[in-house]
């Protein structure tokens, strides 16, 4: 441990590696925006938490599991002329998954069904959870596969994620109240999730789509919902004025 505090490429490793999972943090958080959107604010805050606690432990968990990591990317079989692993499979579900989900809580959104009935609110809380477990498996493999590629040392992997779960449990809570208030949004989330489960269905069929087009394609239509929302909050404001 000392001679890592001290070298400079575990250093170097120790910041890409964490900026690196909060980035791949981003597709987990939209995710747990979006699947607490229908609870209650305090359901929602704790579901939250939840999901970023069980994030966190599954990262932990995979990495003091390297050997059987680096197990599930062994080939089990051939399909369309591709080498199909189990972590092959698990994203090909994983991106289903997603656009599933995506796809369902669009047209809720279409069709204006928001509430969840106090009857209905423990069950929900319950599906939440079980939605994100699946969901944090699936992105904490994902994430891990990528930090065995670029460092070395346990220790800086467990370090980087410890940090980015650390940023993305203080963003959680500002993120999902911004979608709860602008529903246009939350819509835009939605599409998102829709593009980051294609990326995942092609990663399971060996067909990497650089993240990095995502990602900038989502901080680009990001920055033009901001300024639709500082727009319409600023023709509200002189409205009340008149």
């Amino acid at each position: 441990m000392p001679d890592i505090l001290w070298n400079p490429n575990a250093w170097g490793a120790l910041l890409t590696l964490t900026a690196l999972e909060v980035v791949l943090g981003i597709d987990n958080l939209v995710f747990i925006s979006i699947l607490t959107s229908r609870l209650s604010a305090a359901q929602a805050k704790r579901a939250r938490a939840v999901g970023l606690s069980l994030a966190f432990l599954f990262r932990i968990a995979l990495l003091a599991s390297l050997t059987w990591i680096m197990g599930l990317t062994a080939p089990i079989f051939t399909a369309l002329g591709n080498e199909i692993s189990w972590r092959d499979i698990i994203l090909i579900a994983g991106g289903l998954f997603l656009i599933a989900k995506a796809t369902w809580e669009i047209h809720n959104e279409v069709e204006g069904e928001h509430e969840v009935s106090g009857g209905k609110a423990k069950a929900a809380m319950t599906a939440v959870v079980a939605q994100l477990v699946v969901i944090d498996l699936v992105f904490s493999i994902d994430s891990i596969v990528t930090a065995i590629g670029l460092a070395d040392d346990l220790e800086v992997m467990i370090a980087a994620v410890c940090i980015a779960m650390v940023i993305m449990y203080i963003a959680a809570n500002p993120v999902g109240d911004f979608i709860n208030r602008h529903p246009t949004t939350k819509m835009l989330a939605l599409a998102f999730l829709v593009l980051i489960g294609l990326a995942l269905l092609a990663d399971g069929f060996d067909f990497h789509i650089p993240r990095a087009y995502i990602y900038v394609s989502m901080a680009f239509a990001g920055a033009v919902e901001f300024f639709n929302v500082m727009a319409r909050r600023n023709r509200q404001r002189s409205g009340r004025r008149r």
